[in-house]
């Protein structure tokens, strides 16, 4: 795994924002906003997986998309190391030059019923991509490298004119995953790619994951909620809560070490395979719902649920520093 000392990121997420703005009235006036992304960091070094994990609604959709700029961010700055245009800042390009970038940055989407259009063929889905980035001269260079994406995520490439019904779930993300690479991309943002299959598929579709990152080297920005899978292939896990990051760290030492109350409350619901083990340990119940992002908590927005919380929690808005190397947690109380 690339380490942070080694060279500057492949992307780094600067304050980054997102609101959608509510509206109500015959005028549509504008009466307060959803904070779906609220001012969050993060950098992916070239070669990594980094995962992105909370609760649903948390905003880690919204933060994907708005790193992709398929949703324009409210404000923030998205540097993203392109091989062709240099270090860019994707949030403030203009419609052409986020062209140019999208052929390095693509996205797997979460729904491979929806995110496939059910009139075109196998071949016009993938393909699409090489013919908006101009890579190919010929239909049949294109075809052909069709073929070779399919057999690539382990499709047959006989049925290169087949339409999307005719493939099972785990098939269709598949040919997500070939539409994705037909680019030939540097970073993929992955969706919450697994979680409409059924679980003996979702296996093979990270494992087909885990291994073209290997043989193309790719980056990756995994999003799920399944954290014994984002254990599984990620290499560093960022934890958001309510719009914002309240930890990140290494795999192991944010499986082994958590120090947010939420990330502990988190793993505390993971299964352990073992049943002495998971019998024997004790599950962390937080109390009350999530506030909504319409109007968030004032000072730490997990003070409301936290067993821990402390006065000042609810006045003072808590820093993601440093607790070790690599360790960074937004919380008052962890020394």
């Amino acid at each position: 795994m690339t380490t942070p000392e080694t060279k500057e990121p492949l992307l780094e997420v600067q304050d980054l924002k997102k609101y959608f703005p509510i509206r109500r009235g015959f005028f549509k006036r504008v009466v307060g906003y959803v904070k779906a992304v609220d001012n969050i960091n993060l950098h992916i070094m070239e070669g990594e997986t980094l995962g992105m994990v909370g609760e649903s609604g948390c905003g880690k959709t919204t933060a994907g998309r708005s790193i992709m700029r398929a949703i324009t961010p409210s404000s923030g700055k998205v540097l993203f190391r392109d091989p062709l245009m240099g270090r860019v800042d994707v949030a403030a390009l203009e419609e052409k030059e986020l062209l140019k970038v999208h052929r390095s940055m693509r996205m797997i989407f979460q729904d491979p019923y929806a995110s496939l259009n059910p009139r075109w063929t196998v071949n016009s889905i993938i393909s699409e991509p090489m013919r908006v980035h101009h890579l190919f001269q010929t239909e049949g260079e294109r075809i052909n490298r069709v073929k070779e994406l399919l057999d690539l995520v382990g499709l047959n490439a006989r049925h290169v004119n087949r339409f999307p019904h005719e493939f099972s779930g785990g098939q269709r993300q598949r040919i997500g995953v070939a539409r994705a690479l037909a680019s030939d991309p540097m970073f993929i943002v992955c969706d919450e790619p697994i979680s409409a299959l059924d679980v003996s598929i979702q296996a093979q579709v990270v494992n087909l994951l885990e291994d073209l990152q290997d043989r193309l080297g790719l980056t990756y920005l995994f999003i799920a909620h399944d954290l014994s899978m984002v254990r599984h292939i990620c290499d560093r896990v960022a934890v958001m809560y309510l719009g914002l990051i309240v930890e990140t760290a290494d795999r192991d030492e944010l499986y082994e070490n958590p120090l947010h109350p939420y990330t502990q409350a988190l793993l505390s619901s993971v299964p352990i395979p073992e049943p002495k083990k998971n019998r024997a340990r004790q599950r962390i119940m937080l109390q009350g719902d999530v506030p909504s992002p319409l109007n968030p908590p004032a000072g730490c927005r997990f003070h409301t649920r936290c067993p821990i919380a402390q006065p000042h929690c609810s006045e003072v808005v808590p820093e993601l520093r440093e607790i070790k190397p690599g360790h960074r947690v937004a919380c008052h109380e962890v020394k």
